[in-house]
């Protein structure tokens, strides 16, 4: 019990006499990406055919299915607002 009461002494004496010691924080610059747009769910029945062709495509250009898809959807929907845009329907 004597040596416990010592121990404790010497660390209050310690805590005492030295100033505490101040992490040193590393700065990391803050990633610039911009925030991802929140995805959703999009399934749709199509042809085999055409599902085993965006696979072969994806396959020959490194591409997911979904990067395909988004990326068609995106030029079907901009060729048809360009189409819009000149009175062609």
């Amino acid at each position: 019990m004597e040596d416990y009461k010592n121990k404790l002494g010497s660390l209050a004496d310690k805590l005492k006499n030295e100033s505490p010691k101040t992490p040193i924080q590393q700065v990391q610059p803050v990633s610039s990406e911009p925030p991802k747009e929140q995805e959703v769910q999009f399934n749709n029945w199509i042809p085999r055919s055409l599902v085993k062709q965006v696979k072969t495509y994806g396959v020959e250009h490194d591409m997911s299915s979904k990067d395909i898809t988004i990326h068609a959807l995106r030029e079907f929907l901009a060729s048809n607002d360009k189409a819009n845009e000149t009175g062609d329907t």
